[in-house]
């Protein structure tokens, strides 16, 4: 287990993303893998308010949902670390205070719980001050509604102001910063977020671990990026010779090492300064057991040097 910053909440170093629930996954998949996924040890799942719109039919809200009806059928809830995001769903856009009170209060009823553990703010909202976003976070956490506070897909010039508004105010520091960053998407991340959230004591829990399936071992030429509407619209922006070259060597490691892909992606991420976390999610049952692998599995130091050259320099897009 690692603990998330300053706060008291100890979790298994590998979260489930809750984005493929209610879109990908039907909800008796979901199910099954919310129920392995404890099974073998995790405690840690990431949703969001909006998860999954873009799915045909969807209105934002469904893995929520599903995510609410199982922990209220398991009765495990003391033992889960929820976190869920606000910003994005249509009825609570942005961040002012009255779209993260409100999105709060749909996202509880939708989770069937009173408390959140990890509340982000999904994303910057230029248009509204800091100081509203934060003291509407800092609201929740006085009202009991939230125990955390957590920022994602910020600059670094956004993270410092959050930071110094708070800390000018009296109130908690952000625990978690959760970034886009995995073994194909080092930047901006490295160079622009992570010194802020270092010196803030942030953990980080970083998103798209597995760079949407492109890091699993099923994506090996640019042809393959364009198999599916999934992999056109998620998984070819990685469709690079630099890219390509990221995982000829990861599926090297992984082969020498017995291991999937997939559990060489996390682990290498899992070992990254600072990173507490790494969020992945499974479609199936099938998919669940080489993330889970990635909680203890160790990278030699051969191997995460291997990684970390051929990964420098890879420009998305």
């Amino acid at each position: 287990m690692t603990r998330l910053g300053s706060t008291d909440l100890d979790v298994f170093p590998l979260a489930l993303g809750g984005n493929t629930f209610g879109w990908t996954s039907d909800e008796d998949t979901s199910l099954a893998v919310l129920d392995a996924f404890v099974a073998g040890g995790g405690n840690f799942v990431d949703t969001a308010d909006n998860y999954s719109i873009w799915a045909d039919g969807n209105t934002g809200g469904e893995s929520e949902l599903i995510i609410g009806r199982w922990l209220a059928a398991r009765g495990n809830r003391d033992s889960v670390v929820v976190a869920t995001k606000v910003s994005r769903h249509p009825d609570f856009r942005g961040l002012g205070r009255r779209a993260i009170l409100g999105g709060v209060d749909a996202s509880l009823a939708r989770l069937q719980t009173d408390y959140i553990d990890l509340y982000y703010a999904h994303y910057d909202d230029p248009g509204t001050p800091v100081e509203e976003s934060a003291g509407a976070f800092h609201e929740l956490q006085v009202a009991g509604k939230i125990r955390h506070v957590a920022l994602s897909n910020y600059s670094g010039e956004r993270l410092q102001e959050w930071v110094t508004v708070v800390r000018d105010n009296g109130w908690p520091l952000p625990a978690v910063y959760q970034p886009h960053y995995n073994l194909v998407h080092r930047e901006p991340f490295e160079s622009d977020q992570a010194p802020v959230a270092a010196a803030a004591g942030m953990s980080i829990v970083p998103y798209f671990a597995l760079a949407s399936g492109f890091l699993s071992g099923k994506y090996r030429t640019a042809d393959d990026l364009q198999r599916t509407d999934r992999s056109r619209r998620f998984v070819a922006q990685y469709g690079s010779e630099q890219a390509l070259a990221v995982v000829q060597t990861l599926e090297a490691v992984a082969a020498e090492a017995g291991v999937a892909p997939a559990t060489v992606a996390i682990s290498w991420l899992r070992g990254r300064s600072g990173v507490a976390a790494p969020i992945a999610s499974a479609r199936t049952l099938e998919q669940l057991p080489a993330l889970l692998a990635s909680a203890t599995f160790e990278l030699s130091a051969e191997a995460r040097a291997a990684l970390d050259a051929v990964s420098a320099t890879v420009a998305v897009g």
